[in-house]
């Protein structure tokens, strides 16, 4: 696999990983750390085992092999997100893809997708393109880079949505979705079905 700008890598197919225990708790950690209630984050909230995600981490980040995962539209335009595992420069990076993958991909930096963006994305998979089609793991592959302040109310039903549908039991999967959104958007979240403690 060749991404322009990222010769130096051993880039490789990341998306049979996606159905590996430990994949989310590692993807998302640090989402989940950004929230204001400095929780130490438990793989728990994933429904998912340490042993599992440990194993999952030195997958992700053995420098012999960067895992790339796509999140394309049909014209091949879209999101690479490459685990990069440079010794002493490890980190994950978000690229926009141009149409066709002719052209550099380019870091996503500064400001992120809004909500808008986000779902666009998740939405359009290509027919038969290279990466992963499936909706629910192109939103939560793509929600590190969120950056939407007044993201929409329906956010908390689609995240929670798409946890459920890559395997966090339904009964965590709305606490994951707040700590998702409040770590993402920088301030505390709330489901809007929640009435106020102070109402009747």
């Amino acid at each position: 696999m060749l991404i322009e700008g990222y010769d130096g890598g051993p880039l490789a197919a990341g998306e049979p990983l996606l159905a590996r225990p430990g994949f989310w708790s590692n993807h998302l950690a640090e989402v989940c750390a950004g929230t204001a209630s400095g929780e130490p984050f438990r793989p728990e909230w994933f429904g998912e085992d340490g042993a599992d995600v440990d194993a999952m981490t030195e997958a992700l980040l053995d420098p012999e092999r960067w895992p790339v995962f796509r999140v394309l539209t049909a014209d091949g335009s879209g999101v690479a997100v490459v685990f990069r595992n440079r010794p002493g420069d490890y980190g994950t990076d978000f690229l926009r893809v141009p149409p066709g993958g002719h052209g550099p991909a380019r870091r996503i930096a500064g400001s992120g997708l809004t909500w808008p963006e986000l779902i666009a994305l998740a939405d359009a998979p290509g027919p038969g393109a290279a990466g992963t089609e499936a909706p629910a793991v192109r939103l939560l592959l793509l929600t590190p880079v969120l950056d939407d302040l007044e993201v929409e109310q329906e956010a908390a039903a689609r995240v929670g949505a798409a946890l459920t549908a890559v395997g966090v039991p339904d009964d965590i999967a709305p606490s994951t979705t707040l700590r998702l959104l409040s770590g993402v958007t920088g301030k505390p979240w709330h489901d809007p079905a929640w009435g106020s403690p102070l109402s009747n």
